[in-house]
């Protein structure tokens, strides 16, 4: 397999990082200097969900699957790239907007390309479109074991004007023991058709989710 060309779909992680509502900050200090210890070492502090990251069965459902207990096909694979651009903010992606994309399948990573990665670092990005619970059921019935996208939540983020429906789509994918993958970026770079994608997390031991480095790649026989 030749690979050609590889498109990085992962925000920077840094200080300034976006976290959901709540989340631990990222932050990060010397540990050690080439001045005073011969070497460069940092000290880092975040959470499992910070940045461009995969959640495991066991973020919504205690007898699930931790991060590092994956089967790591489930984290690569074929992709299809979505295009849900232009939708309102916080309007339901149903499956009217998927069904035009007929390669749904087992071991086929699905990502929504809702263009709101655009809105990142400011308030706008928690108003983002998100999947609607009977379109994830389909896609479950169809096999997919992975569904990620260009925005913080796979479900509608509550507010408080809006509470939102107690994250189903989690749930669902958590039953089945498939991933969500969120803060994807840069899927307008997805250029070409049929893309390797791979969203493989950091193994930390007994965790809910892990920072990944998400990339996809153009590639030939």
């Amino acid at each position: 397999m030749h690979v050609m060309k590889v498109v990085d779909l992962s925000v920077p992680v840094d200080a300034g990082t976006q976290v959901f509502p709540g989340d631990p900050v990222f932050a990060s200090r010397p540990h050690a200097t080439v001045a005073a210890d011969g070497y460069n070492v940092q000290a880092v502090s975040m959470g499992s969900q910070t940045g461009t990251h995969v959640d495991a069965p066991f973020h919504f459902a205690d007898g699930g699957l931790r991060v590092d207990e994956l089967d790591l096909s489930l984290l690569t694979g074929p992709g299809v790239v979505v295009d849900v651009r232009g939708r309102s903010p916080r309007s339901r992606l149903g499956w009217d907007d998927l069904a035009p994309y007929d390669r749904f399948g087992p071991g086929v990573l699905v990502l929504l390309h809702t263009g709101w990665s655009a809105h990142r670092g400011t308030p706008a990005y928690f108003d983002h479109p998100f999947l609607d619970a009977d379109a994830c059921r389909r896609l479950l019935a169809a096999g997919v074991r992975l569904i990620a996208l260009d925005a913080p939540n796979l479900d509608v983020t509550p507010t408080d004007d809006d509470p939102g429906e107690g994250y189903p789509v989690h749930h669902l994918v958590a039953a089945v023991g498939g991933v969500i993958g969120e803060n994807l970026t840069n899927l307008a770079g997805v250029d070409f058709p049929d893309p390797w994608v791979s969203l493989l997390p950091i193994r930390l031991t007994g965790a809910d989710g892990a920072p990944v480095r998400a990339v996809a790649a153009q590639v030939a026989p």
